[in-house]
């Protein structure tokens, strides 16, 4: 090979080594508003981000910011906008904008949230996703939280009228309604300022999955515990992707991302649900007396949620889906999960 030819291949293989390198280097964003340690960021979008590297072969990293690019409820739009290429975060953040979401927040559906979120999933990619409410940006999960339950500072666990009057920090979403509907006062705060709203006496009690009750260090604050069946209500969060940055990936590191994307992650989000609830209920041994719901209690409730439950329903279909039929099919996926189909 003469010298003309040896420094042409030379500068093939080094324009080759820098191709690779520079596909190597596509990084994507991740905008975070929540504390690291949190379970969402620590065992949910932390090991998808890792996932996506390795699915990728290394071509498409990640790089979590580390403080919050605004407020929770800004974070859906900071993903249409491109001003983060994936955030993630809770739909009832945003209220009247998302109405699909009421199909999984409505009380009385599962008591494991890898079981409804899975579900969710699968009715959110075969019915919700027409109704266009994510049309903006690309949906990688929808999943929910573990079953909401309720907590006070003091009462009769088996009170038939346990709620009236009691001030319920309450977020977005369904639970206001649940709340003010079986007679308590709904006192809006984000889950951050929970610990000051029940220190300082603004609130009585709160409605709230075990492990928030823990992470947000409310035990002190509470003594009773009531267990819903089903849950009283559930909290839909998303993870979504921009949708320019993800066109702009190549069709193996797009296939590659929706294999660790989509159902899987809708069904690992509700696993660590489940684990850090447990976890939340263990910790709540001696400090909280949790009880089971009575029947009595359960059937004014239900009774008495029904109407919501049906308004609920009604407003999916505004959205131009069946809303009745969603609800099913969300009842048929979680029953065939449930027995391990």
């Amino acid at each position: 090979m003469n010298v003309k030819l040896k420094k042409t291949a030379g500068l093939t293989a080094a324009f080759a080594l820098c191709s690779g390198l520079a596909q190597a280097e596509t990084t994507i964003t991740v905008a975070n508003w929540l504390p690291p340690s949190h379970p969402l960021v620590s065992d949910v979008i932390v090991p998808m981000t890792e996932q996506i590297k390795e699915a990728t072969g290394g071509e498409v990293v990640a790089n979590i910011l580390p403080a919050p690019l605004g407020p929770p409820g800004a974070h859906f739009d900071f993903a249409v906008n491109g001003v983060a290429d994936i955030t993630f975060g809770v739909q009832g953040y945003n209220p009247g904008r998302f109405k699909t979401t009421n199909i999984a927040e409505i009380p009385f559906i599962g008591d494991s949230a890898e079981v409804t979120s899975v579900a969710y999933w699968r009715v959110w990619d075969s019915m919700l996703k027409q109704a266009g409410e994510y049309d903006g940006v690309k949906v990688l999960a929808v999943f929910t939280h573990g079953p909401g339950e309720i907590f006070l500072k003091d009462g009769d666990a088996t009170a038939p009228d346990l709620l009236d009057g009691k001030k319920l920090r309450v977020g977005g979403g369904i639970v206001h309604e649940v709340a003010s509907t079986l007679g308590a006062v709904p006192v809006e705060g984000p889950s951050s300022k929970a610990y000051e709203l029940l220190s300082q006496g603004v609130a009585d009690g709160i409605l709230f999955p075990y492990e928030s009750v823990n992470f947000f260090k409310l035990i002190p604050q509470l003594d009773v515990g009531v267990s819903v069946p089903g849950g009283l209500y559930n909290t839909s969060f998303y993870i979504v992707m921009n949708k320019a940055k993800f066109d702009s990936l190549t069709p193996e590191q797009q296939a590659a991302i929706d294999s660790v994307t989509g159902e899987a992650l809708s069904r690992m989000a509700g696993q660590m649900w489940d684990d850090v609830d447990a976890k939340g209920l263990a910790a709540m041994e001696g400090e909280i007396t949790v009880t089971p719901a009575t029947e009595a209690q359960m059937a004014s409730w239900q009774s008495a949620l029904q109407p919501v439950i049906d308004a609920k329903i009604a407003q999916v279909s505004e959205t131009g889906v069946d809303g009745p039929a969603a609800y099913q099919m969300l009842r048929d996926e979680i029953a065939k999960l449930e027995s391990g189909e």
